[in-house]
């Protein structure tokens, strides 16, 4: 790109032109190939992960182009955000929106047809007018630039019937260099699995793209999902989570992101809420004041943090889980675009799929304010159909005992992610598994083998708890069926999802989700390999303080409680201590080793032996081995004379 001009284009050099009106020395990386492209006039789509800059893409252009550079963009908000900061920078450009009175949009359309703009943003809905429409035939375009570009498919987390208006309206508009034809179509979004890329590239009609997908991985930050009993263990969790952080809460609903602002509140934490039940004014103060660095904890519901650019999230907590892993991709991403660490958590309740359901149900869910194109009955119920199945693929991710990453990766299409990451909560999690647990988990993979590997999980685990009622007689009869009589069937599904996880099992890719035996996994059954690491899912802490005096939160295996007084301060500092350097050591948040609530436990039961410590609430069977043998060595020296 450097040393000659293109048709159509200054000859200042992309680099040059980049630090003069942004001031970055270098591109970032998948960027200067995107620019590249654009300015040879080529269609373009361009996958890039939230805060990678992708907007730098149609934005430079503009800048190096003769003719105005449209952009549709489906929010005011991000409208606004990025035309204020063009302008700070001294470049012009302009936005027509309902969020502008009648003078500012005729100045707007002036400005346009002068050929004082350099970029104009608008609304997918404006295409819809005839007189929108007859400006554009004025108005020579050197590129048509589509943000958010995933809201053209229905297989889209945020589908916009106005967005298929988009592939007409670009044939209407005239070319800024005198060739015959529409102008360049550029699509940019952070969020496309292969199908949606697929819709993208067939219903905005782009010819012969250049198509780039840049990494979708977020290596600084660490995500993890924790199982919560409901709203008490969230509210109890939250303050942890973002204290000293600067963070943003995501709430499923007003109410929700309001309980969220005010528990963190009663914690001495201030918090804002965000939400569409707030009046302009105020969304406008909450949404500035984190933007500035005034407020450093949001909880809002999904449409905030469009067009943030803050550099320095450093927590996302969802409050519920969000609709799509879409979305939930898209909203982490805010965080740790310094590249510094950051933290994404997902307080998980099966409960909270209720909410997202009602959502999909209600008739109006998706367009609250009649913004949009109305949905034919046909269009609807094939919409909640999408919608239903990406939800499951939501819950599966928080209910997968594999490498967070890796399943969020995948999901991308990137099947070559290696099967661990290091640096996400199951990693965190993973332990070796001996003796008993060794020999529970040889036991569920031998029931999938007996079983012909034709089953599901929930039959799978009922055959192996003895649970005869509606089992098929295939099942009914196996040497494996109640081998583990002694365990619950929800105990049995996760040994089943931690085998998963570990490769030891592979669900089929239909409906179904049959269950067969991986090579590892007939190794590890057979007794071939015993050096075992799985991932076992944490329970959620109780669903309230209903403890008697004098016994631990939750009863141990056995049936059992420990008993416990109250905490030994001594030992509570130490296990901090060995907490605060385990974490250190490992490269993850203090709360992965142990929350404190399970540190105050071990200090007040003093647990002498495994079987204790195991009774106590939050150590499961992964951290028992993990971490059982250093607690354990911890409780004993403070027993011993000072």
């Amino acid at each position: 790109m450097t040393g000659h001009a293109i048709p159509g284009h200054t000859a200042e050099d992309p680099r040059a032109a980049l630090r003069r009106h942004f001031g970055h020395e270098s591109f970032r990386t998948g960027q200067e190939a995107v620019v590249q492209a654009v300015l040879a006039q080529k269609d373009v789509l361009a996958v890039m992960p939230t805060g990678s800059g992708k907007s730098i893409g149609y934005q430079l252009p503009a800048l190096l182009s003769k003719g105005m550079t449209l952009v549709v963009s489906p929010l005011i908000a991000l409208m606004k955000d990025q035309v204020d900061e063009l302008s700070r920078r001294g470049i012009r450009a302009g936005a027509l929106h309902s969020g502008r009175g009648p003078d500012e949009q005729r100045d707007v359309v002036r400005a346009a047809r002068d050929g004082t703009l350099d970029l104009l943003y608008v609304a997918p809905e404006r295409f819809a007018s005839e007189r929108f429409r007859e400006l554009l035939a004025d108005v020579p375009l050197s590129l048509f630039a589509v943000d958010e570009a995933h809201c053209v498919s229905e297989w889209g987390h945020d589908f916009r019937p106005d967005y298929r208006m988009l592939a007409s309206g670009a044939e209407a508009c005239r070319r800024a260099d005198g060739e015959p034809g529409r102008p360049p179509i550029a699509a940019f979004t952070a969020t496309a699995t292969p199908e949606v890329r697929e819709d993208i590239v067939t219903l905005l009609r782009l010819r012969r793209p250049e198509v780039f997908v840049a990494g979708f991985d977020r290596p600084n930050i660490f995500l993890d999902v924790r199982r919560v009993s409901g709203e008490i263990e969230k509210r109890r969790l939250l303050p942890d989570l973002v204290r000293n952080r600067r963070s943003l809460v995501y709430a499923a609903t007003r109410k929700s992101a309001e309980r969220a602002a005010e528990s963190l509140s009663d914690a001495g934490i201030p918090a804002r809420a965000y939400h569409a039940g707030l009046d302009e004014r105020e969304r406008t103060r909450v949404q500035e004041g984190f933007a500035k660095g005034t407020s450093s904890v949001i909880c809002a519901t999904n449409a905030f943090g469009m067009g943030i650019d803050r550099p320095d999230v450093e927590a996302v907590v969802h409050f519920e889980v969000p609709g799509s892993l879409e979305s939930y991709y898209q909203e982490i991403g805010r965080g740790g675009r310094d590249g510094r660490r950051a933290g994404a958590t997902l307080l998980w309740n099966y409960v909270d799929v209720r909410t997202r359901e009602f959502f999909i149900e209600r008739e109006d869910a998706d367009d609250p304010r009649g913004r949009h194109a109305p949905l034919d009955p046909e269009q609807r119920e094939k919409k909640r159909e999408l919608d239903r199945a990406k939800l499951r693929r939501m819950v599966s991710y928080a209910d997968a005992t594999g490498c967070l990453r890796a399943t969020l990766l995948r999901y991308f299409g990137e099947g070559d992610t290696p099967a661990r990451c290091g640096f996400c909560g199951n990693c965190s999690r993973r332990a070796p598994v001996t003796g008993d647990a060794l020999l529970v988990l040889r036991k569920v993979l031998s029931g999938v083998a007996r079983g012909g590997e034709r089953w599901g999980k929930r039959k799978v685990a009922a055959m192996l708890a003895g649970r005869l009622e509606d089992l098929p007689d295939s099942l009914a009869g196996l040497s494996t069926t109640g081998i583990l009589s002694d365990l619950a069937v929800k105990s049995i599904e996760g040994w089943i999802e931690a085998a998963i996880g570990a490769d030891l099992l592979r669900p089929s890719a239909d409906v179904y989700r049959t269950l067969a035996l991986t090579s590892g996994g007939r190794d590890v059954m057979s007794g071939r390999a015993t050096a075992v690491e799985v991932s076992l899912p944490e329970a959620p802490g109780p669903r309230a303080p209903r403890k008697k005096k004098g016994t631990s939160a939750r009863a141990g295996a056995s049936g059992t409680a420990a008993t416990a007084g109250p905490p030994d301060e001594a030992l509570m500092e130490r296990l901090r201590e060995w907490r605060r350097e385990e974490a250190t050591r490992r490269g993850v948040p203090a709360y992965v080793v142990f929350h404190d609530r399970t540190l105050l436990a071990i200090a007040a039961a003093r647990p002498s032996s495994s079987d204790a410590l195991a009774g106590i609430s939050g150590i499961g069977p992964g951290k028992l081995a993990a971490y059982g043998a250093a607690v354990l060595a911890l409780v004993e020296r403070s027993r011993s004379p000072v």
